[in-house]
């Protein structure tokens, strides 16, 4: 009985930190924060056969990335949308060398700064994102400016 116990908490431990995640193709399920990311940039396509995202990460603006979701919604079906602060946040990889996100399940993401939903609570027309080149979130940018955009659904 012992044995088993000390089995069971040696496998809990040894857990790899991308136990977190399921790879579904060009989906990857959280399974911690119940929600579904899209493994490529908006602007990219998924590659199934080099298992890589083609193409460049575009850069939109507030109204871009609302038709872009309903194009989502259309196309992918489900109800896509942008990420808060905290569902990207969890996404960087402080020891990931290069652009801070395990590039394994999110290939070729910009070293650059991501929208997410939040709004800055000291300046609330500005907007909160994420960097990935220096894993930092800043909530400096204007809904009008153009960053890049990784879309999540609700599981």
């Amino acid at each position: 009985m012992l044995r088993f116990v000390f089995a069971t908490i040696a496998i809990m431990v040894c857990q790899p930190a991308s136990a977190q995640y399921y790879v579904r193709g060009h989906i990857i399920d959280d399974l911690v924060q119940k929600i579904s990311w899209l493994r490529c940039s908006l602007g990219q396509r998924w590659q199934p056969d080099t298992l890589t995202c083609i193409g460049e990460a575009q850069r939109l603006n507030f109204d871009e990335i609302e038709q872009a979701i309903a194009q989502a919604n259309t196309q992918l079906g489900g109800s896509w949308r942008l990420p808060t602060k905290s569902e990207l946040q969890a996404l960087v990889c402080d020891t990931c060398d290069g652009t801070k996100i395990d590039a394994e399940l999110f290939p070729n993401t910009a070293a650059e700064p991501y929208w997410t939903s939040t709004k800055n609570w000291v300046a609330p027309r500005n907007r909160w994102s994420i960097s990935f080149m220096t894993g930092e979130s800043y909530g400096r940018f204007f809904p009008e400016q153009r960053l890049a955009v990784r879309l999540v659904s609700d599981r």
